[in-house]
């Protein structure tokens, strides 16, 4: 199983610092950023799309029950907080579990152990949902059909917020289809496509040149390579060098 990629958010710095100790010590769990700020929280949740978010309840400017309804269904969470009475509002907005300050090491694994058997239920129906999917081809869900998708069709993805385009060679208008893109990324093919920026995955054979920047062109098309994914792209343009 992949580590769990965990996100602490917390108006109380030494609670903070309690959570990211935890997690530093339990083998499972990865930490990748901390917070004070729920506002700052939201946007970078937006971005790096954790899978676990230990989330206090009671904070300023946007308190965890109002935070949990902005972030995706991709990401769980495990509400931490001082008071007992919000147990059950917790559970209406679907929290993997709850803990109550002060939090103990046991208790904390106790939840990790329910976010562990959620990762693996999420990892084990990914595995077989790509057993139905073609080489060749996957059916999206759009808001009228489900678009049996050439992969060989397809020149780039594009996410807007809860939604993705999906620029296709032959249409000029792209399907537009309500999906995370990270639910895409899973599974296209990884040898056919590549993530290059938080909100583009392109066709690795549908690039006709890479600029002076470091982005990408796909026919009279530019997309933007982040820094993040530029190493990736780098190394795929060498690996496919005709001459060196």
């Amino acid at each position: 199983m992949c580590k769990i990629r965990c996100i602490v958010v917390d108006d109380e710095p030494l609670a903070v610092e309690m959570l990211a100790a935890f997690i530093r010590k339990t083998p499972s769990l990865e930490l990748t950023a901390t917070f004070t700020d729920p506002v700052l929280a939201l946007s970078a949740i937006g971005e790096e799309k954790p899978d676990l978010v230990f989330l206090d309840i009671q904070m300023p400017d946007l308190n965890g029950l109002e935070l949990s309804r902005l972030i995706s269904q991709d990401t769980r969470i495990i509400f931490t907080t001082a008071f007992r009475q919000y147990a059950f509002e917790s559970y209406e907005v679907e929290a993997l579990d709850y803990l109550l300050k002060p939090i103990r090491y046991n208790k904390f694994l106790e939840s990790v152990f329910k976010a562990e058997k959620w990762m693996e239920a999420r990892q084990a129906t990914m595995k077989t949902e790509n057993k139905w999917i073609s080489r060749k081809s996957a059916f999206i869900k759009t808001d009228r059909e489900y678009r049996n998708i050439d992969f060989d069709q397809i020149l780039y993805v594009e996410s807007m917020k809860d939604y993705v385009l999906i620029h296709l060679e032959s249409e000029t208008e792209p399907i537009v289809a309500h999906i995370t893109l990270k639910s895409i990324e899973d599974k296209l093919p990884s040898d056919m496509f590549m993530r290059v920026h938080r909100s583009y995955i392109v066709a690795l054979d549908k690039i006709t040149s890479i600029d002076s920047c470091g982005d990408i062109l796909i026919g009279q098309i530019s997309v933007p390579v982040s820094d993040s994914y530029r190493k990736d792209i780098e190394g795929y343009v060498k690996g496919n060098l005709l001459a060196r």
